[in-house]
C-alpha cells in the first residue's frame, strides 16, 4: 500500500500526503474496492462482486469491472468517467485521466459467442491514456506508449509510441516530457 500511494505522490504534483490520497482521491478508492471485488469474481461469487463495483461506482464516478486484472500501481488521476472493461488487462504503472475507456465492441451482438472472451485492452507497463481516450476491443498498448487526450484507438499500439487523433496516429516517440492535456507552452507548433 505504501509503494502504491507513493507512486501517486511521485506522478501527481498536486499530491500533497499519502493520507490526504486516502481520503480525497476517487482513484485510490476505486482502486481499494476493486480488489475486493475481484476477489468474490474469482471466487465466483459474481452477484456480490458486481454489487460491491457498483458501489464503488457510485462513490467514485470510475467503473471497474470486477474480473478485470490490475497490476501494481494503477493512478486513476481524477477519476470520473473513467469505465474499465470486463478482461481488460492493466500492467504497473499505468496512469489513467478522467473520461478514459478501456472498452470491448460490439458486446450486444451475439453475446453468447463473446462470453470468456478477451474483447478489452491489455495495457502494458508504464502507459498514459490521457483524458477521454477511447481504447477499443482486444488491442495491445506496448510498454511505455502514451495516449492524447481524446485519442480513439482500435489497433494494436507499438512500445514508446505516442498515439493521437481520431482514429489513434502514431505521431512520434514518447519521451518524459509527454503532455497528456496537449498543452504547450505556447511556443511549440503542431502539425
Amino acid at each position: 500500500m505504501n509503494d502504491f500511494l507513493q507512486s501517486i505522490i511521485d506522478r501527481d504534483p498536486a499530491a500533497k500526503s499519502k493520507l490526504s490520497l486516502i481520503l480525497t482521491y476517487p482513484g485510490v478508492k476505486a482502486i481499494f474496492f476493486h480488489k475486493i471485488a475481484n476477489f468474490f469474481a474469482t471466487a465466483k461469487f459474481d452477484l456480490i462482486a458486481r454489487i460491491i463495483s457498483q458501489f464503488s461506482r457510485f462513490l467514485t464516478g470510475i467503473e471497474i469491472h470486477p474480473k478485470a486484472k490490475i497490476g501494481k500501481n494503477l493512478f486513476i488521476d481524477h477519476g470520473m468517467g473513467v469505465v474499465i472493461g470486463e478482461t481488460s488487462d492493466i500492467a504497473d504503472n499505468v496512469t489513467i485521466y478522467h473520461m478514459v475507456t478501456l472498452g470491448g465492441i460490439s458486446p450486444s451482438i451475439n453475446s453468447n459467442d463473446q462470453r470468456e472472451v478477451k474483447r478489452h485492452p491489455t495495457l502494458r507497463d508504464n502507459v498514459v491514456v490521457g483524458s477521454g481516450a477511447q481504447i477499443l476491443g482486444p488491442v495491445i498498448v506496448g510498454k511505455n506508449a502514451k495516449i492524447g487526450a481524446n485519442a480513439v484507438v482500435t489497433k494494436n499500439v507499438p512500445e514508446n509510441a505516442v498515439m493521437v487523433g481520431i482514429p489513434a496516429k502514431n505521431v512520434g516517440t514518447a519521451t518524459e516530457e509527454f503532455k497528456p492535456y496537449a498543452v504547450t507552452n505556447g511556443s511549440e507548433e503542431i502539425e
